[in-house]
């Protein structure tokens, strides 16, 4: 028989949305325009053992990436209704070692969670979580210094996209 230990708690998330004039579509080139597709070719570097590679290369590129995007307004066809809403995550591969070497958990947050969609007025919106909120659970101010850079730059990015 297995001896699994279960331990909960409630953390404090500030949720935070951005309204836009802009169209969906206007709102969706600005931010994959300003935030790149992750390089693939830095996880090829890793698998392969080359991380002194990868780093320089994390090192020099964008401060936030595209790790992936997911159709979201789609998947509502099934309850009979189609909407324009993606699911972004955005992160950078080296922040988030910054965070995890300290607190292993906090890999649940990285990538972040961004969803951009279009309102009931015909405009963009994005929203997500502040980054410091996720993060500052786990009570490693090593970790929650690195979460309040990422508030700046994902604040930063949105609003320029919103704009």
């Amino acid at each position: 028989m297995s001896d699994a230990r279960e331990s909960r708690s409630t953390i404090a998330v500030e949720h935070i949305k951005i309204a836009s004039t802009k169209s969906f579509a206007e709102a969706k080139a600005a931010l994959e325009r300003l935030v790149p597709e992750l390089d693939p070719g830095i996880l090829v570097l890793l698998r392969a053992g080359e991380s002194e590679r990868a780093l320089k290369q994390l090192e020099s590129g964008p401060v936030l990436a595209r790790f992936l995007s997911r159709d979201h307004g789609s998947l509502l066809q099934i309850a009979g209704r189609r909407s324009k809403a993606v699911q972004y995550d955005i992160g950078n591969p080296l922040t988030a070692s910054r965070m995890t070497r300290h607190q292993l958990s906090a890999a649940l947050y990285a990538p972040l969670r961004v969803l951009l969609y279009e309102d009931a007025s015909g405009h963009a919106a994005f929203e997500y979580d502040r980054p410091s909120s996720l993060f500052g659970q786990f009570g490693d101010e090593r970790v929650t210094a690195v979460a309040r850079e990422l508030d700046a730059s994902l604040e930063r990015v949105l609003i320029d996209a919103a704009r």
